[in-house]
Protein backbone atom coordinates (compact mmCIF):
# COMPACT_ATOMS: atom_id res chain seq x y z
CA UNK A 1 0.00 0.00 0.00
CA UNK A 2 2.79 2.30 0.77
CA UNK A 3 4.53 1.45 -2.46
CA UNK A 4 1.25 2.04 -4.26
CA UNK A 5 0.86 5.36 -2.44
CA UNK A 6 4.43 6.39 -3.30
CA UNK A 7 3.92 5.38 -6.88
CA UNK A 8 0.77 7.32 -7.01
CA UNK A 9 2.49 10.36 -5.66
CA UNK A 10 5.24 10.01 -8.34
CA UNK A 11 8.13 9.06 -5.97
CA UNK A 12 10.78 6.43 -6.70
CA UNK A 13 10.22 3.30 -4.57
CA UNK A 14 13.99 2.56 -4.46
CA UNK A 15 14.96 5.88 -2.85
CA UNK A 16 15.27 5.96 1.01
CA UNK A 17 12.40 7.27 2.99
CA UNK A 18 12.94 10.88 4.18
CA UNK A 19 13.39 11.26 7.92
CA UNK A 20 10.43 12.23 10.07
CA UNK A 21 10.16 15.45 12.11
CA UNK A 22 11.86 16.28 15.50
CA UNK A 23 8.68 16.06 17.57
CA UNK A 24 9.24 12.54 18.93
CA UNK A 25 12.87 13.27 19.91
CA UNK A 26 11.97 16.46 21.70
CA UNK A 27 9.26 14.66 23.71
CA UNK A 28 11.73 11.96 24.74
CA UNK A 29 14.33 14.52 25.86
CA UNK A 30 11.75 16.45 27.91
CA UNK A 31 10.58 13.24 29.59
CA UNK A 32 14.13 12.31 30.55
CA UNK A 33 14.75 15.75 32.10
CA UNK A 34 11.52 15.57 34.11
CA UNK A 35 12.54 12.19 35.53
CA UNK A 36 15.99 13.58 36.45
CA UNK A 37 14.44 16.50 38.35
CA UNK A 38 12.09 14.16 40.25
CA UNK A 39 14.98 11.89 41.22
CA UNK A 40 16.98 14.84 42.56
CA UNK A 41 14.01 16.10 44.52
CA UNK A 42 13.53 12.70 46.16
CA UNK A 43 17.19 12.08 46.90
CA UNK A 44 17.97 15.49 48.48
CA UNK A 45 16.39 16.29 51.85
CA UNK A 46 15.14 19.88 51.51
CA UNK A 47 14.48 20.86 55.07
CA UNK A 48 14.71 24.33 56.64
CA UNK A 49 14.28 24.58 60.42
CA UNK A 50 14.73 27.56 62.78
CA UNK A 51 17.63 26.97 65.27
CA UNK A 52 16.54 26.67 68.90
CA UNK A 53 17.90 29.28 71.42
CA UNK A 54 18.72 28.61 75.10
CA UNK A 55 19.15 31.11 78.05
CA UNK A 56 20.83 30.71 81.49
CA UNK A 57 21.03 32.83 84.67
CA UNK A 58 24.10 33.19 86.99
CA UNK A 59 23.58 32.85 90.77
CA UNK A 60 26.19 33.73 93.47
CA UNK A 61 26.94 31.20 96.25
CA UNK A 62 27.05 33.97 98.99
CA UNK A 63 24.88 37.09 99.15
CA UNK A 64 26.65 40.41 98.47
CA UNK A 65 25.58 43.98 99.33
CA UNK A 66 25.65 46.63 96.65
CA UNK A 67 27.79 49.76 97.09
CA UNK A 68 26.05 53.16 97.68
CA UNK A 69 25.52 55.45 94.76
CA UNK A 70 27.97 58.24 94.18
CA UNK A 71 26.72 61.66 95.39
CA UNK A 72 28.06 64.83 93.81
CA UNK A 73 29.71 67.13 96.48
CA UNK A 74 30.74 70.79 96.34
CA UNK A 75 34.56 71.29 96.16
CA UNK A 76 36.16 72.77 99.29
CA UNK A 77 38.09 76.09 99.20
CA UNK A 78 41.90 75.77 98.87
CA UNK A 79 43.91 76.35 102.08
CA UNK A 80 45.82 79.68 102.46
CA UNK A 81 49.52 79.66 101.39
CA UNK A 82 52.07 79.18 104.21
CA UNK A 83 54.11 82.17 105.41
CA UNK A 84 57.59 82.62 103.89
CA UNK A 85 60.48 81.13 105.92
CA UNK A 86 62.71 83.53 107.88
CA UNK A 87 66.02 84.63 106.29
CA UNK A 88 68.99 82.55 107.48
CA UNK A 89 71.43 84.12 109.87
CA UNK A 90 74.93 84.41 108.33
CA UNK A 91 77.57 82.30 110.05
CA UNK A 92 81.06 83.62 110.59
CA UNK A 93 83.70 80.85 110.20
CA UNK A 94 87.22 81.20 111.49
CA UNK A 95 89.87 79.48 109.29
CA UNK A 96 91.57 76.55 110.96
CA UNK A 97 95.29 76.93 111.65
CA UNK A 98 97.59 75.00 109.27
CA UNK A 99 98.71 71.63 110.58
CA UNK A 100 102.14 71.47 112.04
CA UNK A 101 104.78 69.98 109.72
CA UNK A 102 106.94 67.21 111.12
CA UNK A 103 110.60 67.91 110.18
CA UNK A 104 111.35 64.15 109.96
CA UNK A 105 108.74 63.79 107.23
CA UNK A 106 110.40 66.57 105.26
CA UNK A 107 113.79 64.90 105.75
CA UNK A 108 112.44 61.52 104.63
CA UNK A 109 110.79 63.08 101.59
CA UNK A 110 114.01 64.90 100.64
CA UNK A 111 115.96 61.64 101.03
CA UNK A 112 113.46 59.76 98.87
CA UNK A 113 113.60 62.48 96.21
CA UNK A 114 117.42 62.31 96.23
CA UNK A 115 117.38 58.50 95.97
CA UNK A 116 114.93 58.69 93.08
CA UNK A 117 117.07 61.33 91.37
CA UNK A 118 120.21 59.22 91.89
CA UNK A 119 118.44 56.12 90.54
CA UNK A 120 117.25 57.97 87.45
CA UNK A 121 120.75 59.39 86.91
CA UNK A 122 122.27 55.89 87.26
CA UNK A 123 119.77 54.47 84.78
CA UNK A 124 120.57 57.26 82.31
CA UNK A 125 124.32 56.66 82.75
CA UNK A 126 123.83 52.90 82.24
CA UNK A 127 121.77 53.45 79.11
CA UNK A 128 124.43 55.86 77.79
CA UNK A 129 127.21 53.34 78.49
CA UNK A 130 125.26 50.57 76.77
CA UNK A 131 124.65 52.85 73.80
CA UNK A 132 128.36 53.70 73.57
CA UNK A 133 129.32 50.01 73.92
CA UNK A 134 126.87 49.07 71.15
CA UNK A 135 128.28 51.81 68.91
CA UNK A 136 131.82 50.59 69.59
CA UNK A 137 130.83 46.98 68.79
CA UNK A 138 129.17 48.04 65.56
CA UNK A 139 132.27 50.10 64.64
CA UNK A 140 134.54 47.13 65.45
CA UNK A 141 132.38 44.84 63.30
CA UNK A 142 132.47 47.35 60.43
CA UNK A 143 136.26 47.69 60.77
CA UNK A 144 136.63 43.89 60.83
CA UNK A 145 134.44 43.51 57.76
CA UNK A 146 136.43 46.23 56.01
CA UNK A 147 139.74 44.53 56.92
CA UNK A 148 138.43 41.19 55.69
CA UNK A 149 137.26 42.80 52.47
CA UNK A 150 140.64 44.46 51.98
CA UNK A 151 142.44 41.19 52.79
CA UNK A 152 140.27 39.31 50.30
CA UNK A 153 140.91 41.95 47.66
CA UNK A 154 144.65 41.83 48.40
CA UNK A 155 144.69 38.02 48.23
CA UNK A 156 142.78 38.15 44.98
CA UNK A 157 145.21 40.69 43.56
CA UNK A 158 148.20 38.62 44.70
CA UNK A 159 146.68 35.48 43.18
CA UNK A 160 146.06 37.38 39.96
CA UNK A 161 149.66 38.66 39.99
CA UNK A 162 150.99 35.13 40.61
CA UNK A 163 148.90 33.80 37.76
CA UNK A 164 150.16 36.54 35.49
CA UNK A 165 153.76 35.86 36.56
CA UNK A 166 153.27 32.13 36.02
CA UNK A 167 151.77 32.80 32.61
CA UNK A 168 154.65 35.15 31.85
CA UNK A 169 157.22 32.52 32.89
CA UNK A 170 155.46 29.86 30.86
CA UNK A 171 155.33 32.22 27.92
CA UNK A 172 159.06 33.00 28.27
CA UNK A 173 159.87 29.29 28.60
CA UNK A 174 157.85 28.55 25.49
CA UNK A 175 159.58 31.37 23.64
CA UNK A 176 162.98 30.03 24.77
CA UNK A 177 162.03 26.52 23.71
CA UNK A 178 160.90 27.76 20.33
CA UNK A 179 164.05 29.87 20.00
CA UNK A 180 166.25 26.87 20.89
CA UNK A 181 164.31 24.71 18.49
CA UNK A 182 164.79 27.29 15.74
CA UNK A 183 168.48 27.51 16.61
CA UNK A 184 168.84 23.72 16.56
CA UNK A 185 167.04 23.56 13.26
CA UNK A 186 169.30 26.29 11.90
CA UNK A 187 172.42 24.45 13.12
CA UNK A 188 171.16 21.20 11.69
CA UNK A 189 170.43 22.85 8.34
CA UNK A 190 173.85 24.51 8.36
CA UNK A 191 175.59 21.24 9.35
CA UNK A 192 173.87 19.25 6.66
CA UNK A 193 175.99 21.01 4.05
CA UNK A 194 179.16 19.07 4.97
CA UNK A 195 177.57 16.19 6.91
CA UNK A 196 178.77 12.66 6.22
CA UNK A 197 176.05 10.67 7.99
CA UNK A 198 173.54 8.28 6.49
CA UNK A 199 170.35 9.67 4.85
CA UNK A 200 168.23 8.54 7.78
CA UNK A 201 170.56 9.90 10.48
CA UNK A 202 169.03 12.20 13.10
CA UNK A 203 172.30 13.63 14.48
CA UNK A 204 173.65 17.15 14.09
CA UNK A 205 177.43 16.47 13.85
CA UNK A 206 179.35 16.62 10.62
CA UNK A 207 180.49 13.03 10.99
CA UNK A 208 179.88 10.05 13.21
CA UNK A 209 182.07 9.94 16.32
CA UNK A 210 182.05 6.88 18.58
CA UNK A 211 184.68 5.20 20.76
CA UNK A 212 186.75 2.64 19.00
CA UNK A 213 186.63 -1.04 19.92
CA UNK A 214 189.89 -0.80 21.82
CA UNK A 215 188.97 2.34 23.79
CA UNK A 216 187.10 0.39 26.50
CA UNK A 217 190.29 -1.57 27.24
CA UNK A 218 192.25 1.68 27.54
CA UNK A 219 189.75 3.02 30.08
CA UNK A 220 189.81 -0.14 32.19
CA UNK A 221 193.60 -0.20 32.06
CA UNK A 222 193.71 3.47 33.20
CA UNK A 223 191.12 3.29 36.03
CA UNK A 224 191.31 -0.29 37.39
CA UNK A 225 194.81 0.04 38.95
CA UNK A 226 193.36 2.83 41.13
CA UNK A 227 190.70 0.52 42.63
CA UNK A 228 191.84 -0.26 46.16
CA UNK A 229 189.81 -2.93 47.96
CA UNK A 230 191.24 -5.10 50.73
CA UNK A 231 188.12 -7.24 51.23
CA UNK A 232 187.44 -10.35 49.18
CA UNK A 233 184.35 -10.10 46.98
CA UNK A 234 181.98 -12.98 46.45
CA UNK A 235 180.41 -13.50 43.07
CA UNK A 236 180.93 -11.20 40.11
CA UNK A 237 179.46 -7.75 41.00
CA UNK A 238 179.16 -5.24 38.15
CA UNK A 239 178.78 -1.48 38.69
CA UNK A 240 177.75 0.84 35.84
CA UNK A 241 179.18 4.36 36.17
CA UNK A 242 178.47 7.38 33.95
CA UNK A 243 181.58 9.53 33.40
CA UNK A 244 181.53 13.01 31.87
CA UNK A 245 184.80 14.48 30.55
CA UNK A 246 186.01 17.64 28.83
CA UNK A 247 187.45 17.60 25.27
CA UNK A 248 190.94 17.43 26.82
CA UNK A 249 190.01 14.29 28.83
CA UNK A 250 189.65 15.86 32.30
CA UNK A 251 186.98 14.05 34.30
CA UNK A 252 184.22 16.51 35.15
CA UNK A 253 181.80 14.24 37.03
CA UNK A 254 180.92 10.63 37.71
CA UNK A 255 177.58 9.05 38.71
CA UNK A 256 176.61 5.53 39.68
CA UNK A 257 173.99 4.47 37.18
CA UNK A 258 173.49 0.89 38.29
CA UNK A 259 174.71 -0.52 41.60
CA UNK A 260 176.52 -3.84 41.76
CA UNK A 261 174.72 -4.81 44.94
CA UNK A 262 177.94 -4.46 46.93
CA UNK A 263 178.40 -1.04 48.41
CA UNK A 264 182.12 -1.52 49.07
CA UNK A 265 182.76 -2.31 45.41
CA UNK A 266 180.65 0.68 44.24
CA UNK A 267 182.54 3.08 46.54
CA UNK A 268 185.92 1.66 45.47
CA UNK A 269 185.08 2.20 41.78
CA UNK A 270 183.96 5.83 42.36
CA UNK A 271 187.12 6.59 44.37
CA UNK A 272 189.26 5.04 41.60
CA UNK A 273 187.67 7.34 39.00
CA UNK A 274 188.38 10.33 41.23
CA UNK A 275 192.02 9.25 41.56
CA UNK A 276 192.36 8.82 37.79
CA UNK A 277 191.40 12.44 37.10
CA UNK A 278 191.86 12.27 33.31
CA UNK A 279 190.73 9.86 30.61
CA UNK A 280 192.97 8.67 27.76
CA UNK A 281 192.38 9.84 24.19
CA UNK A 282 190.92 7.57 21.56
CA UNK A 283 192.65 6.58 18.32
CA UNK A 284 191.26 9.70 16.59
CA UNK A 285 192.73 11.92 19.32
CA UNK A 286 189.34 12.79 20.85
CA UNK A 287 187.77 12.00 24.23
CA UNK A 288 184.06 11.09 24.27
CA UNK A 289 182.14 13.63 26.42
CA UNK A 290 179.88 11.02 28.08
CA UNK A 291 180.68 7.37 28.77
CA UNK A 292 178.96 4.57 30.70
CA UNK A 293 181.60 2.14 31.96
CA UNK A 294 180.90 -1.23 33.57
CA UNK A 295 183.36 -2.27 36.27
CA UNK A 296 183.78 -5.89 37.43
CA UNK A 297 186.43 -7.37 39.77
Amino acid sequence: MNATLLSLQGADPLRPRPPGGMGRGALLALGVHVLLVVALAVAVNWRSQTPQSFSAELWSATPQVAAPRAVESTPAAPPPPPPPPPAPTPRVTTPAPPPAVDPQIAIDKARQDKEKSDRLRAERDKAEREKQAKAEREKAERDKAERERQAAAKAKAEAQAKREQQEQREKQAEEQRLAKQREDNLKRMMGQAGASGAPGSTGTALKDAAPSASYAGKLIARIKPNILLTETLSGNPAADVEVRASPTGTILSRRLVKSSGNKDWDDAVLRAIDRTGELPRDTDGRVPPVLVITFTP
